[in-house]
Formats: structure tokens, C-alpha cells, sequence
């Protein structure tokens, strides 16, 4: 029953990934708005960000380099955290202030998840 349990939650972890980085993909159009104006590079950073959650996803559903995809799936969150969803909450409109709080509070819960995840594995 623990390998099932496990197994099951390592996907249901990973599938949620994998669906933003193939959203990121997708809509690049709807998404390249959300990048700040203070990071250089711009829109390039919607695919760099998309293809980095789909590659966490695939290697944390097959195992292989797991650990050091959920570290850097961490970092990516925390990334998340301190560029978008911080600065968000000192905005003066209350809608984007609330959205902000929603969304850097889901990104520090699957930032523990990952770290948790990456702290239970062993040497990959």
C-alpha cells in the first residue's frame, strides 16, 4: 500500500507541472503580459519557465534525476515568489493584491512539496 500511495502522489505532484509548462507554451500570447518589465529578456522567459515545469514533470514521474529536479522546481517557485507574487502584493488594486496572496501562497505549498519530495529521495 506505501508504494502505491507514493507512486500515486509523485504523479499527482508532477501532472499539475506539466500542465503549466505546456500552458506557458500554448499561451505565450496571454502569458507574455505577466512577465515584469524589470527582468531582462522578456516573453523568452514564458518558454525557458514552460519547458523547465515540463521537464521537473517528466523526470519526477519516471525518477530518473528526480531529487535535483524537485531542488530546482524549488528554486523556480521561490523565483516565482520574489518576482511576481511579492512585488503583486503592493499593488493598489485589492483584486490583484488577493490574487498575488493566492498565488504565492500555492507556490510556497508546492515549493515545501518539492522539497519535501527532494529531501525523502535518495542520492538520484
Amino acid at each position: 500500500m506505501k508504494n502505491l500511495t507514493s507512486t500515486v502522489g509523485r504523479v499527482l505532484f508532477a501532472i499539475p507541472f506539466g500542465i503549466f509548462g505546456i500552458m506557458h507554451i500554448m499561451f505565450y500570447d496571454a502569458m507574455v503580459g505577466m512577465v515584469p518589465d524589470y527582468i531582462p529578456g522578456g516573453g523568452i522567459w514564458i518558454y525557458i519557465t514552460g519547458m523547465a515545469l515540463l521537464a521537473a514533470c517528466t523526470a519526477i514521474i519516471i525518477k530518473k534525476i528526480a531529487k535535483i529536479a524537485c531542488l530546482l522546481l524549488a528554486l523556480l517557485l521561490l523565483i516565482f515568489i520574489l518576482t511576481m507574487h511579492i512585488p503583486g502584493l503592493m499593488s493598489e488594486e485589492d483584486v490583484q493584491m488577493q490574487m498575488s496572496m493566492m498565488q504565492m501562497l500555492k507556490d510556497m505549498a508546492l515549493m515545501g512539496s518539492a522539497l519535501t519530495y527532494a529531501g525523502l529521495l535518495g542520492d538520484d
